[in-house]
């Protein structure tokens, strides 16, 4: 049975006592969302992993990283650096989005090292197949599709981002739309070039049943994805953004009948006016599914500080209600993330999960923060490095620069505020 069967008979199992555990939360809570669908545990039923994970209402913001080869970077070993990096750093998934070099070996390789859950976007490697086997990337059908799910979900997928809501319906919303930029996400785009060529409607959309009783099959976490996204600021909640979340929406609640566990992806390039909007529409459009943005990011004029520019957006996003944050790295927009782009962007997101986290409330959160803040008092510099997100770079910053006096900074040295009145009150 999958995790949501065992809820609907109201059984609370030994993965949703672990998550309870580790969220500070009961059992019980846990059993209720994961029965309303307001929590999801990506987790495939033949995967073994050390870090599962719930996503969802009432639970610490989530952060996911994507890793995986490009067609001119393909090294595995590459990207399996990029998976310690950033499981070390703190990403809770990671997302396996390879288009170059041998798939299946990439993909085996990052889910027998990984730690945390792994996603995939089948599309991807259902595209390259038919590129090598039929010189055409759109020469693929619903039995490829098929088979290609089936056999990731073998290989313990945990999570599959399904491009199922570019529909004829939502794409015409798109030709109708004054968009500066059109369709920027990889994997609708491929979908959308393919119902082009081939006149007919999205196959995971037409066979939408089929994917659910693989995933059913395997306890498979669906992520409905955003292909219609937005790739500019301008062009953030229009009418095929829209479009594409009302059918989402209906895809959420036919995942939730056939007891598999689904979230929403959103948004993409969101200026900060509009973040409140976003997560409200997809609440209330999706059922309160846990929503999945990347970034988003607030503005488009910063290529190089893109990571800046979505942990902004995913602060906010967050504290509003978001549950999952894609990262985004310092090299989005420009190249092939490095090892140390990598760990810039997990660092990046684990910041704006952790300030949306306060906003919400989240006690483990708050209590961070008051923990770091007491050894800040202290001038307590050990435990202030150890309680503090990127411990390394806090280190390496402290030992740089040493003061004359050991229990202050160089910023302020002798005139250190704290220091100043803690002599006073000796007084």
């Amino acid at each position: 049975m999958t995790q949501l069967e065992f809820a609907n008979k109201n059984i609370a199992t030994p993965l949703m006592k672990k998550i309870a555990v580790k969220e500070g939360v009961s059992a019980e809570y846990v059993l209720k969302c994961v029965k309303n669908g307001t929590i999801v545990i990506p987790l495939n039923n033949t995967h073994k992993i050390t870090r599962p994970c719930g996503i969802g209402l009432g639970l610490t913001t989530k952060i996911n990283a994507n890793l995986g080869t490009s067609t001119d970077k393909s090294e595995t070993n590459i990207e399996l650096k990029k998976l310690q990096i950033a499981c070390k750093y703190g990403a809770d998934t990671v997302m396996d989005l390879s288009v170059g070099g041998n798939l299946q070996k990439i993909r085996r390789e990052i889910i027998k090292h990984s730690p945390v859950p792994v996603g995939t976007v089948p599309v991807y490697e259902i595209a390259v197949a038919a590129q090598n086997k039929k010189h055409d990337f759109l020469n693929f059908n619903i039995a490829d599709i098929l088979s290609t799910l089936e056999a990731q979900a073998k290989e313990g997928v945990d999570f599959f981002t399904i491009h199922a809501g570019v529909t004829k319906r939502s794409t015409q919303a798109l030709v109708q739309s004054k968009r500066v930029l059109g369709i920027v996400s990889r994997g609708g785009a491929i979908l959308a070039a393919w119902m082009h060529c081939h006149q007919k409607e999205n196959p995971f959309y037409q066979h939408f049943d089929r994917i659910l009783d693989i995933a059913h099959k395997y306890d498979v976490t669906l992520s409905l994805g955003d292909g219609l996204r937005p790739g500019s600021v301008l062009d953030a909640t229009d009418e095929a953004q829209i479009s594409e979340l009302k059918i989402l929406g209906e895809l959420a609640l036919r995942s939730r009948k056939r007891a598999v566990q689904v979230m929403i992806e959103g948004p993409g390039h969101v200026p900060l006016q509009q973040i409140e909007k976003n997560i409200a529409l997809e609440k209330k459009i999706c059922r309160q599914a846990p929503f999945y943005v990347l970034g988003p990011l607030v503005t488009d004029v910063a290529p190089g500080y893109d990571h800046i520019t979505s942990a902004i957006g995913g602060a906010l996003a967050a504290s509003f209600g978001a549950d999952f944050l894609c990262y985004v790295t310092p090299s989005e927009h420009l190249r092939h993330p490095s090892v140390e782009d990598v760990r810039q962007g997990v660092i990046a997101s684990r910041i704006a999960a952790h300030a949306g986290d306060i906003a919400k409330g989240v006690k483990s959160a708050l209590n961070w923060d008051k923990a770091i803040s007491q050894a800040r008092k202290k001038r307590d510099w050990k435990k202030q490095i150890k309680l503090s997100i990127d411990p390394d770079k806090a280190k390496e910053y402290r030992v740089s620069s040493k003061p004359h006096l050991s229990d202050v900074c160089t910023m302020c040295g002798k005139y250190c505020s704290i220091r100043v009145m803690e002599e006073c009150s000796r007084v």
